[in-house]
């Protein structure tokens, strides 16, 4: 075989290896993504869950002491994810911006009471447990009344259910093809070597001797293709950050961490096995099947 056969051979085995690597990538970019929404579904629906607000409306006798009282008497309360009171100058000049400047011109004194905006833990914000949590805020006798939009509450319930039902559908069927797709492509990859396998087997080499370098490539393989599939979700994640700050705020460090060890180990795993399995079936193919 001349120098240039040569060349043109190594030329084509960089390509098929350059783009079995860029395959096997963006299929792991798409797992990366799977196990960016596994690991966060949790946090994800705490963080809307979270930002509904009830308020507690203090009498009007009730003062400022009265409700800074009841503000440190709630806290120690397991439900409770965060408070403000809110003053009774504060709530007028609001309902001044919704009603108009002289909205108070028909009452002698002001009818806006001291309230407080409560914010709930994820946990507890569902139909049931927000009827407990307002009959624990109500008990105090310088409560008034205990607001909460409960249609929203409900909405909010039935539809995260609904979406993290179609979520987890959605993930398995993305599992399941990446595998197919990362086992097709490693098919492909080594059936290409299929001649060196039996120009290997000609000589004497046992199959364990002629495994080891592809299981060496296939380690290779799948963590170069694991690391430029996190380089390209780290990306995607930094345009994330810069345009929609407040939704990357649920992402927490360790589930990140998560995610990148779950794409390197599937890449890892799924080339090697993918590979094992391939070479033991063109170790056992007869001469002639090698052309078909």
């Amino acid at each position: 075989m001349s120098k240039e056969e040569n060349k043109i051979i190594r030329r084509r085995l960089r390509n098929a290896y350059a783009s079995s690597i860029i395959s096997i990538s963006l299929v792991l970019l798409l797992i990366g993504v799977a196990a960016l929404l596994i690991v966060n579904a949790r946090t994800v629906q705490d963080y809307f869950k979270e930002n509904l607000q009830l308020s507690v409306l203090l009498r009007q006798d009730a003062t400022d002491q009265d409700a800074a009282a009841y503000q440190k008497s709630i806290e120690t309360m397991p439900f409770i994810k965060g408070s403000r009171i809110v003053s009774r100058e504060e709530g007028t000049a609001e309902l001044k911006k919704m009603l108009g400047e002289d909205f108070l011109s028909v009452f002698e004194t002001s009818p806006v009471p001291i309230s407080l905006e409560i914010k709930l833990r994820g946990d507890y914000v569902s139909p049931d447990s927000v009827a407990f949590v307002r009959r624990a805020l109500g008990a105090s006798p310088v409560v008034d009344e205990v607001e909460y939009q409960q249609s929203l509450v409900e909405t909010l319930t039935a539809n995260l259910t609904k979406i993290s039902m179609v979520l987890g559908i959605f993930i398995l069927l993305m599992l399941f093809i990446s595998f197919v797709l990362i086992n097709n492509t490693v098919r492909l990859n080594v059936f290409s070597r299929r001649f060196t396998i039996h120009t290997m087997q000609l000589v004497g080499a046992t199959r364990r001797f002629i495994r080891k370098p592809f299981m060496r490539g296939a380690i290779m393989q799948g963590l170069v293709s694991s690391l430029l599939a996190l380089l390209v979700l780290a990306g995607v994640l930094e345009l994330l950050r810069r345009s929609f700050p407040q939704i990357f705020a649920v992402f927490e460090t360790k589930s990140l961490i998560i995610v990148a060890l779950t794409v390197v180990v599937c890449g890892i795993v799924i080339c090697t096995i993918s590979t094992y399995f391939v070479v033991n079936k063109l170790v056992s193919l007869d001469k002639d099947r090698l052309y078909y």
